[in-house]
């Protein structure tokens, strides 16, 4: 996988020149769809099967404070994959490679009306994509 690499905006920081923290779970969010881009999944391709994946859970640690006009490169990894769950995880370093953020975020799959769908029965295309992500990862992220 190719890291994402996101370029600090002047209007993500604050007085004092340091991003605002609301801005790094963007930025997962931009490095989220890119990794399902990278995969041949694209946010397009499945909203456009019916797949809509909100945000279950986010949990981020600060390491280290960012500013403009810094480069971040946003590495992103399967943690776990489940019939109706994702989990990724996220690694943000800054151009001199020193770690900045590290985090998680847990997508589940639903329909347009929030009905909870199972990639695994209803989607095995998609969910055999992700798994195979999986299986490959160095740590070997869990596939259930």
């Amino acid at each position: 996988m190719t890291p994402y690499i996101h370029t600090v905006r002047y209007y993500e920081t604050d007085r004092m020149g340091i991003t605002h923290h609301s801005n790094y779970v963007r930025w997962m969010e931009e490095a989220r769809i890119d990794f399902l881009e990278q995969i041949g999944w694209g946010l397009d391709r499945i909203e456009a099967m019916g797949i809509v994946s909100p945000v279950a859970a986010i949990s981020c640690k600060f390491r280290q404070t960012t500013t403009f006009p810094e480069k971040i490169s946003i590495d992103v990894s399967l943690e776990e994959v489940r019939g109706a769950r994702l989990k990724l995880r996220y690694v943000m370093k800054n151009e001199a490679g020193r770690t900045v953020l590290t985090a998680s975020s847990e997508n589940c799959f639903t329909d347009a009306s929030g009905k909870v769908l199972r990639l695994d029965r209803q989607f095995p295309e998609f969910y055999a994509a992700l798994c195979a992500i999986a299986e490959s990862a160095p740590d070997a992220a869990a596939a259930k």
